[in-house]
């Protein structure tokens, strides 16, 4: 039974001031090394967060590294917590991760995705008082959303077309040439019965044919259920292709007929369609006209039908993602950068101005809402506070800690704190500046590290989170860490973000450089002992850097664009950057030629260390390889290091420490110890 909102607030007050929350749990660690690459990988991540109808507990799932002689993965298991604090436990166990929690309608199960049982992931569920888990789908091809019903007799899923027996066939006999582009593997959207009919069968259905992709490329939640059970609202763009994500629609599924109709389709990229609570309007994000890669939406309103649509108030940004409708139904929440915190808004239908629910000092990130609408859980953390997950109620933002994950060293963390600076235009830039335990904030050796995108944006997010650059560890040698969000950062509004339009490699390095220019000036940064390092975009603007300027002493490219050309005709966003320079390569050569870095590698004498992924389609490896060789030929120190089996993202755990490692050494080597081998 749900209690009334007022006497609900009255009690979370009442227990917000009584209850402590949970402390964070240290571990005794007898190493006086402080913070290394391997101490960093204990660090445990939170994702996936969901609420139990009337919001009394939270299901999250913890990641962890499992390395030993045989494996090099992160281990990731579902806990269970009560909102009103106290013990968690482990909800799921063993050497399968289970991951994605969602709960029944009811709240006696929980439903999961985990490849325990086979070799793609299938959905699951067990119930929460304990018990074995139950597989409740057997499909191969991967299964990779799902929603219950709300009436709690099915569930919806999306999943990509599995390889035909013919095309297994073709493999094994080793004829199997592929046509690019020919028989996409398009995602369906399915619903599986969660009880079994006669002789335990689940039934399966398939609810969307022909040549539809259901979701989006950019991501977002891609479906939603109307609150009868009856109808599903859907994202569709018309095939598997990343940059098909400016095509999409959205779509209305009536599971009595059978039939799907197209509810919102324009020159827009429409989105994250959400049913009110009532079920008479649904609300989704559209993007501007035509849709850009540096990202510009607002969030919609129309009627289920499809009809009357009209756009609700533009958020600070212009780049929010959709959390889910109020409990009266009167508004929309939603989750956007500002500046460096994550934050959540409050749209009212009414198209007044957005109202802020949580504060700006205080990350609020992964955020869900329980059935009810009246609970919110987040992940909370800052430089020297690590993640965990916290829960409130959405009247008042009164938080409390629920989870208790962490079990770290006792070593200190060094400082961040936010700066602002002029650029060479008198354009205000902002970055996190971090600086060493223990040392005299007075000429200091510096990291620049770049963000990629170029939309990513610096947040006041722990030193400690999972990256190939090292901040805890940089920080205890020594080193101060300045991270800007140049222009084109996300959090700061559109104009920002849309102002290095045709200039990569202008502004947004000038912004780095005035940066440092400010901390040489105020005497913290010794000008002689300067490193930059960034991955994607991040590695496109160090390795421009380098072909600009003799400042730096060292650099390392992380899956770095490095020619704008051979990039668009290899990558699998090829309307990225014709996006961002305003037309093709073909109209405008010298353009891309003179902002490439391989085209101005002549001079470069920076030492540079390059890491790419060998499966990287983002951003294909011979993207390194032309910078690897056009070093080599001029007998600048350079190290390529190709991580085998890794997309854009480095993703076991042996090798995102190997390549912590590396970075470390990299610039103790060249900025500390110029270049001498110890």
């Amino acid at each position: 039974m749900s209690l009334p909102s007022g006497f609900r607030q009255f009690c979370w007050s009442l227990l917000t001031l009584v209850l402590l929350p949970p402390t964070l749990t240290l571990s005794a660690d007898p190493s006086t090394e402080g913070w290394t690459p391997s101490q960093i990988l204990k660090y445990r991540q939170i994702s996936d967060l969901a609420l139990e109808p009337g919001g009394g507990r939270l299901a999250y799932v913890v990641s962890t590294p499992w390395m030993d002689d045989e494996h090099s993965e992160w281990l990731s298991h579902i806990h269970i917590a009560s909102s009103l604090g106290g013990d968690s436990f482990e909800l799921t166990r063993g050497d399968k991760s289970c991951t994605a929690p969602e709960w029944s309608p009811d709240g006696n199960w929980i439903a999961f995705l985990s490849i325990r049982g086979g070799k793609t992931a299938n959905l699951w569920r067990i119930r929460v008082s304990g018990g074995e888990a139950e597989q409740l789908t057997e499909e191969r091809g991967g299964i990779t959303a799902f929603l219950w019903s709300p009436d709690g007799r099915s569930i919806a899923f999306l999943m990509p077309d599995p390889r035909t027996e013919a095309e297994e066939r073709a493999e094994r006999e080793r004829n199997d040439p592929q046509v690019v582009d020919d028989h996409p593997k398009f995602s369906r959207l399915y619903r599986v019965e969660v009880e079994p009919s006669e002789g335990h069968v689940r039934q399966v259905r398939r609810l969307t044919t022909g040549p539809v992709h259901c979701g989006s490329s950019q991501g977002g939640r891609a479906f939603d259920w109307s609150p009868d059970s009856r109808k599903i609202a859907y994202t569709t763009q018309p095939s598997p292709r990343v940059d098909d994500w400016v095509k999409s629609d959205l779509a209305l599924l009536d599971l009595d007929t059978g039939k799907s109709r197209v509810i919102a389709s324009t020159e827009a990229a429409e989105s994250q369609p959400r049913f009110s609570p009532d079920g008479s309007q649904i609300a989704f994000l559209s993007s501007s006209i035509p849709p850009r890669w540096a990202h510009a939406s607002q969030v919609w309103v129309m009627d289920a039908d499809g009809t009357n649509p009209h756009p609700l108030a533009l958020t600070p940004d212009e780049k929010p993602l959709l959390v889910g409708w109020n409990h009266s139904g009167t508004g929309v929440i939603v989750s956007e950068v500002d500046r460096t915190i994550s934050r959540l808004w409050e749209l009212p239908v009414a198209e007044s101005e957005p109202v802020a629910l949580t504060p700006a000092d205080r990350m609020v990130s992964l955020p869900v809402l329980d059935t009810s609408r009246e609970m919110l859980a987040f992940t909370s953390e800052s430089p020297t506070v690590p993640v965990e997950a916290w829960v409130t109620l959405t009247e008042s933002f009164e938080p409390r800690q629920v989870s208790q994950v962490q079990q770290l060293p006792t070593f200190p963390l060094p400082e961040t704190k936010v700066i602002t600076w002029k650029s060479n235009d008198e354009r205000e830039i902002e970055g996190l500046l971090t600086l060493p335990n223990g040392v005299a904030p007075n000429r200091l050796p510096l990291l620049v590290v770049i963000h990629g995108g170029p939309t990513g944006v610096f947040q006041q997010t722990s030193v400690l989170s999972r990256s190939p650059y090292p901040l805890a560890a940089f920080a205890g040698k020594g080193f101060a860490i300045l991270r800007c969000n140049v222009r084109g950062s996300s959090g700061y509004g559109r104009k920002f973000r849309f102002a290095n339009e045709a200039d990569w490699g202008g502004g947004d390095l000038q912004d780095i450089l005035s940066g440092i220019d400010a901390l040489v000036a105020e005497g913290l940064v010794d000008p002689n002992r300067l490193g930059v390092m960034g991955w994607s975009y991040g590695g496109y603007l160090t390795s421009w850097s380098i072909s600009q300027t003799q400042r730096f002493r060292a650099a390392s490219v992380g899956a770095g664009v490095t020619n704008l050309v051979s990039f668009t005709g290899t990558a699998d966003i090829a309307g990225f950057i014709p996006d961002y320079f305003r037309g093709d390569f073909w109209n405008d050569s010298k353009r891309w030629r003179d902002r490439s870095p391989v085209f101005q590698a002549v001079g470069i004498r920076t030492p540079t260390l390059i890491q790419h992924g060998d499966r990287d389609l983002r951003v294909p490896i011979s993207q390194g390889f032309e910078l690897y060789n056009a070093l080599r030929r001029q007998q600048v120190p350079v190290q390529m290091v190709v991580y085998p089996r890794q997309p854009h993202a480095i993703q076991e755990p042996k090798l995102l420490q190997d390549a912590m490692e590396r970075n470390l050494h990299w610039f103790q080597r060249w900025v500390l110890e110029d270049g001498e081998e110890k």
